[in-house]
This record gives C-alpha cells, structure tokens and sequence, in this order.
C-alpha cells in the first residue's frame, strides 16, 4: 500500500523548517539539493516507507522552509537537522540519503555526530575539503553564485529560464527531470529570498573547506557509506564522487550510474529504490 506523505513545520531557533514524513520503524532522513527541495525524492520516498520511517528535509533557506540571512555553510545547516531529528523527533539514531549540496551537509552532520548516523547513502557530489584540489569539485556556475549581489540581479524575474536551463543540461537526456517537477522547483526558488539563499551555500564553500578539514583532522568516518556518481559524460561526477567519500570515510562501495546524469534519483527512481533497500537493509533494524 502506498504510504501517505504528511507536512509539518519545525521552529529551530532562527529557522523554520518544512519537512514532509511517512512511515514507521528505523528513520532515514533525505537531504536535496540544488536547485531542488524534498521534492526530488517523490518516487523514492513512497517505497521507502513500507519498511521505514522516512523524514525529507527543505534545507535552511530553500523550497518552503524559511531563509535567514545567514548559516548557509554545511556545518551549520546540519546542525538545523541534528536538532530537527533529535530535538524534535527524538531520533537517537538515524540513516541520511543525500543528493548534492545534500551530501556535504551529510558528511558535516555525521562528522559531528558520529554515533548517531547509521549510515549514509549520497549521490552525485564530492566532500569539499577532503584533499583533492578543489577545482576538481567546481563547475562554471560556482563561481559565479559566489558572488555577492551580482547573480541575484541578473536571474530576478528570470528564474524560470535560469533554472530550467539546469535541469535541462544535468541530466542524461533533456526532459530528465518531469514537467511537473521543473514546475514545483520553479514555484519554491521564485519565492522572495531563495535564490540568494540558493547562491549562498556557494559563497559559504570556503568556510565549508575549512570545517571539513577539521572534521577530517578527527579521523575519517565509520559509518558506512554507499555513494554512486552519475555516468552520463561531462555532467555527471563518474567515479570522482565516490573517491572523495573514500577520502573521508573508511568503508565505501558504490560505482557509477551509467545511464544517469547528475539528477540520479529522478532519473533512475526505481534503481535508486532497490540500492537503498539493499543497502540500508543490511544496517539491520535496530
């Protein structure tokens, strides 16, 4: 039977978060990206709570979720979800699926919280600061969010455009991501504020380094970790994904997507399904 999907809200001292969950037992909590919110992971999250309590999270700042001025670095913004899962839901423990910006967020929340992440499964995006020169990470488009004010002037009123021409170029092919979702993503980041706090997660990439380096300076993560990149050429990350998760966790599998770009999850829902299963099955249900 399919598991309903409820909506609620959380005050977190300066940030108010939009979550939607569903299901009963272990919980796995699901972190989006750019420029998506917990609407990436429709497909996903139905299957997923047949055997699980599953929680998908807008980030600070993005889809209904509201937009502080500040704490777009990933140390913060997983400190708003510790306090979501553990303050609110009173999750001692949990499992994090994470797709780009999501998955920094992941390696920042389990690095301060290693006892409380099970595991973490991440898709299509490197750690920044896990050794390897950063160009290695960067696309045309981080420097240009990095700037300040300029990218917020130039996409005002033309966020449509901007945002499709992503979602049009990411994938494996054109209409990877459906109508209906391009339509919704459009809807969140046209709302007053998000594309600055979109572009902000950008301009917080250096203090994001420098804290996870020092995370890593306190060992490698143990947890295990399941990362897959996309295959699709020159837009998915290959192989490079998985290599820097091994440079900042002890056990990772994973490989590489072939017939996916970077939206892997919305390209490939019904693989994505089976590879979490599997996977988080092996955890165990305690």
């Amino acid at each position: 039977m399919t598991q309903a999907l409820s909506h609620h809200y959380a005050q977190l001292g300066d940030v108010r978060l939009h979550y939607v969950t569903a299901g009963s037992g272990p919980t796995v909590v699901f972190l989006h990206g750019w420029p998506q919110t917990w609407y990436m992971w429709r497909d996903i999250l139905p299957a997923l709570a047949a055997d699980y309590r599953v929680v998908a999270v807008d980030l600070r700042g993005l889809g209904d979720s509201s937009r502080p001025a500040g704490g777009y670095d990933t140390r913060t913004v997983s400190q708003d979800v510790w306090r979501l899962m553990h303050d609110e839901l009173g999750c001692e423990r949990f499992h994090v699926v994470a797709h780009d910006w999501g998955g920094p967020v992941a390696y920042a929340l389990a690095a301060q919280h290693r006892r409380a992440v099970r595991s973490i499964s991440v898709f299509d995006v490197p750690v920044p600061g896990d050794g390897a020169p950063l160009a290695a990470m960067a696309r045309w488009h981080f420097g240009f969010h990095g700037e300040p004010d300029l990218p917020e002037v130039l996409v005002a009123g033309r966020e449509d455009v901007y945002l499709r021409y992503f979602f049009r170029k990411g994938g494996a092919r054109p209409d990877a991501i459906s109508e209906d979702a391009q339509r919704e993503y459009v809807r969140a980041y046209s709302q007053p504020g998000a594309m600055r706090a979109g572009f902000n997660y950008y301009r917080a990439l250096p203090q994001d380094v420098a804290d996870n380096q020092a995370f890593l300076a306190e060992g490698k993560l143990d947890m295990p970790v399941l990362c897959y990149g996309g295959g699709a050429p020159g837009v998915g990350r290959g192989m490079a994904a998985m290599e820097s998760w091994q440079r900042v966790a002890h056990t990772v599998r994973g490989g590489v997507v072939e017939d996916a770009g970077h939206w892997i999850a919305e390209e490939q829902p019904a693989w994505v399904v089976r590879q979490l299963q599997a996977f988080l099955g092996e955890q165990g249900r305690d």
